[in-house]
């Protein structure tokens, strides 16, 4: 009877138990999902017509959202206070992927504020005297640098670009053996990605800035597959970006176990579609951004940038580097029945993508196919009153509002063939209208803007 009794109520018993052993990341996680799966049950009961409405981009809310913000911030940004390039590169980098800019004023005011972040002797700090020898600290900062430095190229023209002293920018970056952040700063791959793209973007990369970055970077690849911030730490879908963006810039992609770096990130991917940054960590939108980053670029800078790459010096090495998928495909799936390449890249391209944004409330980005993701992306991150948040529950802002943007975009091109052709109306979900503009994925700034500056740096 007892036995009958302990039988019988075991497996409530252990259902309380395991809900009393969850973590806060599991309850966040599954909260998510709960939200996350409410906004796909409704978005699929509405008509076909209100679905297509729903999912129209939000364009005009988005650059009101967004040009109020570069105009004036509230009291609790002053906790951004060392981050203000930062902010001038989210929200302008966003306009100009909304397919506008701003106006006259601003423009010239961007520019002069950022000259008054740049220090004499090379790199941007967080702030106007922040990057001085007059300042208390001096601390030019690489990643504001790279923040500063992608805003002026955003910007464009002859003032903007002609504003940054990138000879001195060159002298500081040749202190470093290994990069790190600022002086006495952190060393780590963030800090040899923002050196190398800075480089790269001015048109002042050299053999001698190249040199053991790809040894460091390589360290840092874990068992897993991703790349983590420094050797012997985990890996981390940021320095995952960071570290292949890197080894791209400097021509060494190669050298990665690249099969097993793409198995890392497809497998961060959660049920209900979005990305963790790290195995068994609560979905990130970000991270959505820099999955399809790391996939696409494999597959959307070999098929379909092929143009004008060239002149940034990816064009070869996206050639070698197809070779070189191919061929660590073909190793680890030998003996694994068929696996040709032809297939495997047909794999590789259904798994790519993402997507868009509109619903009121709730993070949307789904597995399955890619305008299954960007139905997610598009239905929950998109706010009515403009700007893009990170999962349900959360604010909108500046910084998710630019990580969405570029992925979508990124989503949106993933599968054209020829760069200079826009996609076909049946890769943009919703209306075409939703299309954004096209970004270099390495230096993640409009393409057009890019070749403008490269053709004004390599003249100089």
């Amino acid at each position: 009877m007892s036995g009958s009794a302990v039988g019988t109520d075991s497996p409530a018993a252990a259902a309380e138990t395991a809900a009393a052993t969850r973590t806060v990341t599991q309850k966040d996680q599954w909260m998510v999902e709960s939200q996350v799966f409410h906004t796909y049950q409704h978005y699929s009961s509405l008509p076909s017509k209100a679905q297509f409405v729903l999912l129209e981009l939000q364009r005009d809310k988005h650059i009101e959202f967004l040009t109020k913000g570069l105009r004036q911030l509230g009291p609790s940004f002053s906790v951004l206070d060392a981050n203000r390039p930062w902010l001038c590169y989210w929200i302008i980098h966003s306009i100009a992927l909304l397919g506008d800019s701003v106006d006259d004023e601003l423009e010239q005011s961007a520019i002069d504020f950022l000259d008054r972040c740049q220090d004499p002797e090379g790199g941007y700090g967080g702030g106007p005297g922040q990057a001085s020898c007059f300042s208390i600290l001096y601390l030019p900062h690489l990643a504001t640098t790279y923040a500063a430095v992608n805003t002026l190229i955003t910007l464009g023209g002859y003032r903007s670009l002609s504003s940054v002293n990138r000879w001195s920018v060159l002298m500081t970056l040749k202190q470093f053996i290994i990069f790190s952040m600022h002086h006495g700063g952190e060393i780590d791959v963030r800090a040899c990605y923002t050196a190398i793209s800075v480089a790269s973007a001015l048109s002042i990369l050299d053999d001698e800035l190249v040199q053991n970055v790809g040894n460091y970077i390589l360290s840092c690849q874990t068992y897993e597959g991703g790349i983590a911030g420094e050797p012997g730490s985990e890996a981390h879908g940021g320095y995952t970006f960071c570290g292949f963006a890197t080894m791209l810039l400097i021509n060494e992609a190669n050298r990665l176990d690249l099969a097993r770096l793409i198995d890392w990130v497809v497998f961060r991917q959660g049920v209900e579609g979005g990305f963790q940054g790290r195995t068994n960590k609560l979905v990130v939108f970000v991270f959505v951004r820099v999955r399809v980053y790391v996939i696409v670029r494999i597959q959307h800078s070999l098929q379909c940038n092929r143009r004008k790459i060239d002149q940034g010096g990816v064009s070869a090495l996206m050639q070698r580097l197809h070779i070189s998928l191919d061929e660590h495909f073909v190793v680890s799936a030998a003996g694994e029945g068929d696996c040709s390449t032809e297939s495997t890249e047909s794999s590789v391209r259904s798994d790519l993508s993402e997507g868009e944004q509109s619903v009121e409330g709730t993070s949307f980005i789904v597995d399955e196919t890619r305008h299954n993701r960007e139905e997610g992306h598009q239905t929950d991150l998109d706010r009515v009153e403009g700007g893009f948040r990170d999962k349900p529950g959360k604010s909108r802002d500046h910084y998710h509002t630019c990580y969405c943007l570029s992925g979508l975009s990124v989503a949106q091109y993933s599968y054209s063939e020829d760069a200079d052709s826009p996609p076909l109306p049946c890769a943009v979900l919703g209306p075409y209208s939703n299309l954004l503009e096209p970004i270099h994925p390495l230096y993640n700034v409009v393409l057009e803007r890019y070749y403008e500056a490269y053709e004004f740096f390599s003249r100089r």
